[in-house]
């Protein structure tokens, strides 16, 4: 039944140069106001005025739903709204205030706004209008009788019908206007944090990159609250495993390389790759003794790695050059001595802490 309903909503619904959704949500609105109706209906069984009432209203409601497969969209779209209001209007002059009909021009105003691309100036004028329109009965109401009375009982029935009615018109306008601009949201959002990632990171290692990595950094001196070790490290003799095992058994060493970085240091050791062979690792809360002891594990686990070209089985090492910040260095101080120690590591017989 719910299968057959929805295949019927969604019928003829590929007009030219016409909103799909808008006419989908004009029919579900004009369903649900068939429905209010003749809920109202049943619970107003004990007033006969009341009750021819409301059934002519049921009846406009139904032909609209025909009409809807007819005409235009934006015109189906125009004339649901015109009858809602003038029912809206007719209800509190029946009815009165206390019911909470006027509160149906809040569904009337998200429904003009989601309906139609552009066109703001008019749909201001429109919500303007409606704001009049609502004043101007609560004016009428406060100086004149409602032409039918209901028993208070009666009214609390009509006022919990008429706000789950409202809540439920607001609901499914946003939901079905909403659904494919906040998948395209998501969608966008998803595509600026792969954007920014590739932006920050090395796509050979996934690493942080020297741009990301420099960010990191001054952040990081900017405001230190504990002690800061930097190393900048590189493979000895890489030029040479290039020439002699060919430039992917390269990248192999620089990837395996990189996972042990990761497995051996600590958590919140940020690491990086600064450029070809060299990386630079970051310690945000440690002292350059305890830096040390860290790197010096590191270094034997990179001896301990095993690389295989074909039938060859080969190691490389790792020389390190390890400063601790001073609280009082610039960035490109630090950097400029962590660089002249790797240098002289690798004058000193390489595959070395030099701190």
């Amino acid at each position: 039944m719910f299968k057959k309903l929805y295949h019927t909503i969604c019928k003829d619904t590929a007009s030219k140069n016409e909103s799909a959704k808008l006419i989908i949500v004009t029919r579900m609105l004009t369903i649900l106001m068939i429905c209010y109706t003749t809920l109202v209906m049943f619970s107003l069984h004990s007033y006969t005025n009341g009750l021819l009432f409301v059934g002519l209203w049921l009846l406009l409601f139904i032909g609209v739903l025909p009409l809807s497969y007819r005409l235009k969209t934006f015109t189906t779209f125009c004339f649901l709204n015109i009858l809602i209001l003038i029912w809206i209007a007719a209800t509190i002059l029946c009815f009165g205030w206390n019911i909470g009909t006027q509160q149906f021009l809040l569904a009337l105003v998200v429904f003009c706004f989601f309906a139609k691309y552009g066109h703001e100036a008019l749909k201001i004028l429109y919500v303007v209008l409606l704001l009049l329109v609502r004043i101007a009965l609560y004016l009428y109401s406060a100086r004149h009788a409602p032409i039918l009375s209901v028993e208070p009982v009666m009214g609390h029935t009509l006022q919990i019908l008429n706000t789950l009615a409202i809540y439920v018109s607001i609901s499914v306008i946003m939901v079905i206007f909403s659904r494919d601009s906040q998948a395209l949201e998501g969608k966008l959002i998803e595509y600026n944090e792969q954007l920014m990632k590739q932006a920050n990171t090395d796509p050979l290692t996934g690493l942080s990159n020297r741009r990301c990595t420099t960010a990191y950094l001054e952040k990081l001196l900017d405001r230190p609250s504990t002690s800061i070790s930097i190393c900048l490290c590189d493979i000895d003799w890489f030029k040479k495993v290039n020439d002699t095992y060919g430039h992917e058994m390269g990248d192999e060493v620089l990837k395996k390389i990189s996972e042990t970085f990761q497995n051996s240091l600590p958590s919140d050791c940020f690491i990086s790759r600064w450029g070809g062979e060299e990386f630079l690792l970051i310690f945000p809360s440690h002292n350059g003794d305890e830096s040390r002891i860290h790197l010096s594990t590191l270094s034997q686990d990179i001896r301990d790695l095993t690389f295989r070209s074909g039938d060859i089985d080969f190691h490389v090492t790792m020389t390190f050059g390890l400063v601790e910040y001073d609280y009082v260095s610039s960035l490109d101080t630090l950097l400029q001595e962590a660089d002249s120690k790797l240098y002289y590591g690798k004058e000193h017989g390489r595959d070395q802490v030099v701190f």
